[in-house]
């Protein structure tokens, strides 16, 4: 027998399902997979969406509540429209709200948050000082509100071209540092600045000699910073060229541009390195000059002080100087022979009082002499001849040392014990010297 051939298609019971396709009032399994899959999809779309509104809602924002207990915190007024000053730096926000009652801000610091953008400070038109460094920012808006601001502080974020400035007129600082900046055009912007003092734009990406071109056109600009941007090294004699083509420059990159320098750099242009060399030695010249001058005047100034001084001490211990009787030339007598004739007094009466203590003492010992001559016959009396009169020789000084003492001769009335006069006389002397 001849064996059936076998069936290619489908067995008895069994139909060609595509996914998707009803049978028997049912989808098929296929489609059943793939719509599980696109489910989860959405699903996880959803939750990742969810997580994230979840950690925006989770993190720190700056809500009306948080703003007052943050001003009491701080001992600021706890009334918001009182408040000059307000202090957001390092609490990570990620947008600026709620501000609306803080009217009368003067300078609002929000750097070091995760700003994103400049928003919601329509209700800030007193603002004078904004810090944003340190930040998300990636363009420059939303300051149209802020007619007043003065300085600016946008460093340390990712903005990649100064636009939607020229709205503020009276803008005076500028720091834009470490951002994206990198071409003329990048800049341009800054010709529709012509308040601008201040501008920093150290450490981006400018490479173009050619923003010379820009920044000499501003008008009041005297201080600049370029450093960390590669067209320092592209502009030759570059300090220089910079203090030549900005007029009104007193401060480039870290140290200030002084009078010699804009007069030396001028020479220069004028007649390269040697004409420059001479303008430096005038300067050099002149300001040894001007040392000079000062130096003679604080002297002249000491000197008076020091007559002033001397007048003063003279007064005070009322001595004035007198002309000599013995002198036929006018000349003055010396202050210090007068000290000495004004002392002698003095000397003369403690010396007569000492000489009436030694006469009642050497009374004492003459009559003790007397009764050991009447009892002891071989007794040898002690007393000898003294002058009689007691004077002090030379002039009056204020130091007399051992040998000057002894050389004062002594006059006086009767027999003198000399040993006994002698040491207390001697003690008396030294003692008059040290007082007078």
């Amino acid at each position: 027998m001849q064996s059936k051939p076998e069936r290619e298609g489908p067995a008895d019971g069994e139909m060609n399902e595509k996914p998707g396709e009803l049978v028997n009032g049912k989808q098929t399994e296929p489609l059943k997979h793939e719509g599980t899959r696109k489910e989860a999809s959405q699903e996880q779309n959803l939750k990742e969406s969810g997580d994230r509104k979840e950690v925006e809602e989770r993190g720190p924002r700056m809500t009306k509540k948080f703003l007052r207990d943050h001003c009491k915190q701080q001992r600021l007024y706890v009334t918001p429209y009182l408040n000059d000053t307000l202090y957001l730096h390092f609490k990570g926000f990620a947008r600026i709200e709620n501000l609306e009652e803080y009217t009368g801000l003067k300078c609002l610091w929000l750097e070091c948050n995760g700003l994103q953008k400049i928003e919601n400070l329509e209700a800030q038109s007193e603002l004078r000082c904004l810090f944003m460094q340190q930040n998300l920012l990636s363009k420059i808006e939303n300051l149209e509100p802020l007619p007043k601001l003065d300085s600016l502080n946008l460093s340390n974020n990712y903005i990649r071209t100064i636009e939607n400035l020229s709205c503020l007129t009276v803008l005076n600082t500028l720091q834009i540092a470490h951002n994206k900046l990198s071409t003329m055009k990048d800049i341009e912007h800054l010709k529709e600045c012509p308040s601008i003092c201040v501008l920093d734009l150290s450490h981006n990406r400018l490479d173009d000699p050619n923003i010379l071109n820009i920044l000499e056109v501003m008008p009041r600009l005297h201080v600049l910073s370029l450093m960390g941007n590669e067209v320092t090294r592209k502009i030759s004699n570059y300090r220089k060229t910079l203090i030549l083509r900005l007029n009104h420059l007193t401060y480039l990159d870290d140290r200030p541009v002084f009078p010699k320098d804009r007069a030396c750099a001028e020479a220069w242009a004028r007649g390269g390195r040697e004409a420059e060399k001479e303008e430096m030695e005038k300067w050099e010249t002149r300001e040894r000059k001007e040392i000079q001058k000062s130096i003679n005047a604080l002297m002249e100034i000491r000197r008076q002080a020091e007559e002033k001084k001397r007048k003063m001490k003279v007064e005070e211990r009322g001595t004035f100087p007198v002309l000599n009787n013995n002198a036929t030339d006018g000349t003055e007598e010396n202050p210090s022979q007068n000290e000495q004739n004004k002392g002698e007094p003095k000397i003369q009466a403690f010396v007569k009082k000492n000489m009436n203590a030694n006469k009642e003492k050497l009374g004492e010992t003459s009559s003790k002499d007397i009764a050991n001559n009447e009892t002891n016959p071989d007794f040898i009396s002690t007393k000898k001849e003294v002058p009689k009169m007691m004077s002090i020789q030379g002039a009056l000084v204020t130091e007399v040392n051992k040998e000057e003492v002894e050389t004062i001769s002594l006059e006086t009335q009767g027999d003198l014990n000399l040993d006994i006069f002698s040491r207390d006389t001697l003690k008396a002397g030294q003692k008059i010297c040290k007082i007078f």
